[in-house]
């Protein structure tokens, strides 16, 4: 058993929807840094078939926008997305090194993003839960 893919698994089982679309972009991210060593070593089929799985996460975080709810920021990401997998293309057509370390540099940054919003969250919720055991009194004194 691999014991990467089974940490995958226990992560994602139960995750928020955040922490999914965090891990995504950890996979994304993985994938290119896989397709850069694929590129230095000349290995132009793994160099592909990795370039080729982040443009499929990108897509699968593209298609699961709720554009209806989610408003400038659901557009926002719309574009980012179009963007990094334009970007990602040209990068394999021109097999650029430069252009996939880009992609990442751009994935990274929105992900930084994305973990602030886990990180609100996070604290938002141990607060409405501390103002709750506040109001009835049900905290454990001892």
């Amino acid at each position: 058993m691999n014991p990467g893919l089974s940490y995958r698994e226990a992560a994602v089982a139960g995750a928020s929807p955040v922490r999914l679309v965090i891990l995504l972009y950890e996979q994304a991210v993985e994938d290119l840094r896989r397709a850069l060593a694929a590129h230095r070593r000349g290995d132009i089929e793994g160099r592909t078939r990795e370039i080729n799985h982040a443009i499929l996460i990108v897509g699968h975080l593209q298609a699961t926008l709720d554009k209806e709810r989610g408003g400038k920021v659901a557009m926002d990401l719309e574009r980012f997305y179009q963007q990094l997998q334009a970007g990602l293309v040209e990068a394999q057509s021109k097999q650029s090194a430069a252009g996939i370390e880009q992609q990442i540099s751009h994935l990274m940054q929105v992900h930084e993003a994305w973990c602030q919003v886990e990180k609100d969250l996070a604290a938002a919720s141990a607060q409405q839960e501390a103002s709750a055991e506040r109001q009835t009194g049900s905290g454990w004194n001892a």
